[in-house]
Order: C-alpha cells, then structure tokens, then sequence
C-alpha cells in the first residue's frame, strides 16, 4: 500500500503559472545579457575610429598678433562614404580651433563634380542674370560665366577659341604656384594690405575653378579663405588690415569681390566654411551702407565728401557686389545701389568714348590716355548694360589709343586687367586687336620662377596708381587674371556690336 500527495487544482495551476514566469523571465534575461555583451564589442571595435584626430588649424585670436599659422595634424586622406555608383569621394577637409574669433573648418565630405555642365550662357546674360545656368554635374548652381573655368578640357578649348594658347595655361599654373609658395603661414600675402593682396591671390585662384577641394591648390585656397573670414569676424565684416583711409575701400572691395566667389563654389560644392556666408553678407552690407551721396565709393567710405569718389575706388565695389548677388544671401539696398552706381559710372563717360578718373574728367592722364576706360566698360557690362553705347565708344577709345609694351612706360597692368576683360567681351576684330597687343607682352616677361618682372624694369608708368606695380605679388596676381580672361567669363554671343 503506498501513499501519493496530491495537489489540487489550484495549486496546480499556481505552480504552472510560476513555471511560466521563470522561463519567460529567464528569456528576457538571456536577451539583455546578448544585448551588452554586442554592445561592448562594438564599443572596442568603433573606438579606434572614434578617437580619430582631426586637422587642426589656429587662427591668431587678435589682429595686433602677427603669429604664425600653427598646424597640429594635417590630413589629406580620401574618406568613402556610401554614394552614387558613379561618383568618386573628394579629399577631406577638417579643423578645429581654440580661438573664439577664428574660423574652424568642419569635416566634409563631397563628390566630385562632374565635367557636364549643359548649355552656357554668355557674359552678358550669365552675369547679368544671377542665375544658375542650369546644366547637370557639381558645378550645375554655379554661373554659366564662372562654372565654364572648371573643366580643364573646356578651359584649353576656351583658350583656343578666343586666342589663347597652351602657353597661356602653362604660364598660369606656373603662376599660381609661385603664389603657394610665397603665402604667408596665416593664409594671406605679403606684409602690407593683406587682405587686398590675399583677395588678388584667392581671386586668381577660383580664377582658374582652385577651391578648398582643388588637389594641388586647396589647402592654399581654404588658408586664403579663413584668413579673410578671421579678418571680417573680428572686423565686424570690415576686409582691411590698415588704419589708413585711402587704401581702405580698396583693401574691402578687392576682398570683398573673392570672398563672394568664394561663397559661391563653397555653396554648390556644399563646402562649410563657418562664417564665411555671415562675413560676406557683412562685407557685401557694408559696401552698399557706405554708397558716396555721388553714387560711387570714396577713400575711407566717406559719404559726403567734396572730392565725391572716383572710378578706380567705385569699379571694385561694383565687381564686390556682382559677386555677392550671386551668392544668394539677401542684401538690402543692393539693386538701388547698383543703379546709383551704374549712373555713377556713365556719367565719367567722355564725348571722346573714354572713361574718366573722377567727375573733373581731365584729372589723372597719364600720357593723355584715360587708363581706367576699360573699368568703366567692364562695370557696366557686368550689370546687363553690355552693348549700352558708352560701352560700345569705351571700347572704340580702346581699340584706337591703347598701348602695352611691358618693357616700356606703356606698361600699365591695372589698366590692361580691366580693358583686357571688356574687351574680350566685346569680341570680333575689337578683341582679335587687342589680344595681339596684349597676350604675348604677358606671356613674355614671366619670371623663372612664376612671378613678373616690373613693368619699365622698375622705372614710371603711364597708369593711374603707378607705385603699387612695382609690388611683386601685385603684378603678378594681375597678370594670372588677365591670362585667366580666356575661359574665367564667357565673351558675349553677339561681340562687337
């Protein structure tokens, strides 16, 4: 006879509904173990990269400081992300700073563009409008006039429709390397003005489609950039690194005038430069809030004065602002102020077709020839007023009185930078004349090294501002940008009429 303990039902079911628990709890226990154990090994395996350094870039933190360009770690290596099939990675830019008034450049991480640029426009249209163009590939948002530079096979092409040679393109690079050679370690050029120095230099760059991304030229070109970003942030957008009045506007205007660009390819190549859209709004602003009473510019942005500006001072706003427009940012003011300063420019216009220094219109003739003409010209031409009839008697005044012979006093680079872009755009026998006069006097006198020898061997020019053509960075950046003239905008469709 044996004996069984038995449960009832109720305990019965308390013992299985406690079963149930246990293994359900033991699941949810195995899960969560699984869970940390995984994330603890990604931890070890993702730390390495994680820990990575990015490049360091310092910025000195006041402008009374001349230190040097201090580099922690730099880092030229291409990163793959997940892309278009079809697309390459362009090389990694990264910084960060210690200084609250430097510019810190972010990593980024941007495909390279591609060479199908579609239909362009011509350098009437293109500059004029502020549009995009249209077109596909990278550069597709950027102005037809200034997107048509950055395809090598379309700069030679470029180069030998409109009476260039491989030469040119030869002499330019050679140029642009003796600017990366000679920069200083914060970015900019030379010892005076060197945020109009550097301006000239990061024009002559995007000039030739250099930008931050550029293999041989980028990092040059992004020191360039933070130099003059660092410059307006600590400035409150003011581009100058002198106390004096009269080079002042000129120092802006010509930093002014690269910065814009420079905002441009950034914006389409999606490059972030901290602050530089912030500064060249406030550069752009403060060029319009300065308008002389005149409708031109004056020395130390007086708005009243007597003397009431002159062209040389105007032209760089008027090219500062074009660059602007096309950035995108809003400005107030900007199309009044353009239109107070296109009729400034008409009215220095001369019966004889030439373009006068200032409203004494006889005042600043060397050898009686009004060297600034092709300012005049080119700041109504890059404001739809391209086949206007004071361009059309400028570039008559031109094609019958100008004169370039490096080696003598008919010699003057700042005039030719001017006459050599109006020119080209107004095309046919105009520009054919011209070009023969001034291609090869440029090709001709470069230095072994890339920069140009001073025009008249050092000694006086027939040019308005003669002195400043004895800087060796001065010259050398104008003529870069008057060899450039071939591909930078595109000649009008209908020159010469």
């Amino acid at each position: 006879m044996s004996l069984h303990a038995q449960l009832s039902p109720e305990a019965q079911a308390r013992l299985q509904a406690q079963r149930r628990n246990s293994t359900i709890s033991s699941v949810i226990i195995s899960i969560l173990v699984l869970v940390l154990i995984c994330l603890i090994l990604a931890f070890i395996f993702l730390d390495p990269f994680l820990k990575e350094t990015p490049v360091i870039v310092s910025y000195q933190g006041t402008v009374a400081q001349d230190e040097q360009l201090e580099v922690k770690k730099m880092n030229n290596s291409v990163e793959r992300k997940p892309s278009a099939p079809s697309s390459s990675m362009a090389k990694v830019i990264a910084a960060t700073t210690m200084s609250p008034t430097a510019v810190p450049v972010p990593e980024i991480d941007v495909p390279d563009p591609s060479t199908d640029f579609g239909n362009g426009d011509d350098f009437g249209d293109g500059w004029g409008s502020g549009g995009d163009g249209g077109g596909g590939g990278g550069f597709g948002n950027i102005p037809a006039t200034m997107r048509k530079r950055c395809s090598p096979e379309d700069r030679i092409a470029r180069l030998t429709e409109n009476g260039g040679t491989p030469q040119c393109e030869e002499t330019v690079v050679k140029g642009l390397r003796w600017l990366k050679s000679t920069q200083n370690a914060d970015g900019s050029w030379t010892g005076n003005n060197q945020c109009a120095m550097t301006g000239l230099a990061l024009l002559a760059y995007l000039g030739h489609c250099e930008t931050p991304l550029s293999e041989e030229f980028g990092d040059s070109c992004l020191k360039a950039i933070t130099y003059l970003v660092d410059r307006g942030m600590k400035n409150n957008g003011l581009l100058s690194s002198t106390a004096e009045n009269n080079p002042k506007p000129y120092e802006h205007g010509i930093a002014t005038y690269a910065l814009g660009e420079a905002a441009t390819f950034c914006k389409q190549l999606n490059i972030t430069v901290p602050n530089l859209m912030e500064v060249t709004r406030k550069a752009g602003q403060l060029i319009i809030d300065n308008q002389h009473k005149s409708g031109g510019w004056d020395y130390g942005y007086s708005v009243d004065s007597d003397r009431g500006g002159d062209l040389s001072v105007a032209a760089w706003q008027i090219q500062a602002l074009k660059a602007c427009k096309h950035t995108g940012i809003e400005f107030k003011g900007l199309n009044r102020c353009a239109r107070k300063a296109l009729d400034y420019v008409e009215a220095r216009s001369q019966s004889s077709g030439a373009f006068a220094y200032d409203k004494n219109g006889d005042s600043h003739l060397p050898n009686k020839y009004y060297s600034l003409t092709g300012a005049g010209m080119l700041c109504l031409q890059m404001w739809d007023k391209a086949s206007a009839p004071k361009v059309r008697g400028g570039a008559k005044y031109i094609e019958e009185n100008s004169k370039f012979n490096y080696g003598t006093k008919d010699a003057d680079l700042y005039g030719h930078y001017y006459e050599s872009q109006a020119m080209i755009n107004r095309g046919a026998d105009q520009w054919k004349n011209y070009n023969k006069m001034f291609r090869d006097q440029v090709l001709n006198n470069q230095n072994p090294d890339g920069s140009w020898k001073a025009p008249n061997n050092g000694g006086g020019l027939n040019a308005t501002g003669a002195q400043y053509q004895n800087n060796v960075h001065y010259r050398t950046c104008l003529c870069i940008l008057m060899l450039e003239v071939y591909y930078r905008f595109l000649p009008a469709t209908g020159g010469g009429h």
